[in-house]
């Protein structure tokens, strides 16, 4: 009975032991294949879409370029949907999700997460002559914000009587209201003042206070710290040296946010 025991204990080992020597490393088989699959998103700009040419553009896939290239490895894109991104990682079809990937409770259950790359907030912008630091700040002024959107219900709690909100059916009417100065500030997500600062507007808008913060992350399958290290020590890098802060003044038209 002692020997079957100490032969099963020693089988138990064994297999436990091959499982783990089985079980690969994703950071290691990218290195060993020189190729890191990232899932990117195709609709979104601009963090990521398809150009006239039909080539992939977007911070996102510039973000996905950047890591790729410090890793010394060749960068495969595989475009995703919101709906599936995390799928995709979860099934091993990619390695990384750079897909303006919020974080959360839930997602946290299921995948981790690198360090913040880009900002995306809901906040209020106007034009450096307007002296906003915060909601108070609003009182007297006019503010445009699209109909119904997390920004229009969050402003609605905080702004003083005596602002005046203007609604729009839609951001293109929010963005037309800011630039034709039928509204002094705009209370919008950080993409849209993009959209606004593309058109070089005589008065560009710039943050004055945040309303909701969600900053992007990369999405990593759990139980991969070598790889989730690897990328966090990329990523600080690139905000030390000031690559990360170039594109995404490119892409989103403002500094990359001290605090991210």
């Amino acid at each position: 009975m002692k020997i079957s025991k100490l032969l099963l204990g020693l089988m138990t080992g064994m297999l436990l032991l091959s499982a783990s020597a089985a079980r690969a490393d994703t950071l290691d088989d990218i290195v060993k294949n020189g190729v890191l699959r990232v899932a990117v998103p195709q609709d979104l700009p601009p963090f990521g879409s398809v150009s006239a040419e039909m080539k992939p553009q977007g911070l996102d896939i510039d973000v996905a370029a950047l890591v790729a290239k410090k890793m010394g490895v060749r960068l495969e894109l595989i475009p995703v949907t919101s709906a599936n991104r995390v799928p995709y990682l979860q099934t091993k079809k990619v390695d990384l999700v750079v897909s303006s990937l919020g974080k959360n409770p839930e997602r946290e259950k299921v995948i981790d997460f690198s360090a913040a790359y880009a900002p995306f907030f809901n906040g209020v912008f106007g034009p450096a002559d307007q002296k906003v630091g915060g909601a108070a700040d609003l009182a007297g002024k006019t503010v445009g914000v699209t109909r119904g959107s997390v920004e229009d219900l969050e402003l609605s709690k905080i702004v003083p009587a005596s602002a005046t909100i203007k609604r729009y059916e839609d951001n293109n009417g929010t963005i037309s209201a800011f630039l034709s100065n039928q509204v002094q500030l705009v209370a919008t997500g950080n993409v849209v003042a993009a959209a606004i600062i593309a058109r070089n507007p005589p008065k560009k808008p710039e943050t004055k206070f945040l309303i909701k913060d969600s900053p992007c992350y990369i999405g990593l399958n759990k139980e991969e710290k070598k790889l989730q290290d690897k990328v966090n020590a990329i990523l600080a890098q690139s905000k030390k040296d000031g690559s990360l802060n170039t594109l995404i003044e490119k892409w989103l038209g403002l500094p990359l946010p001290a605090n991210l």
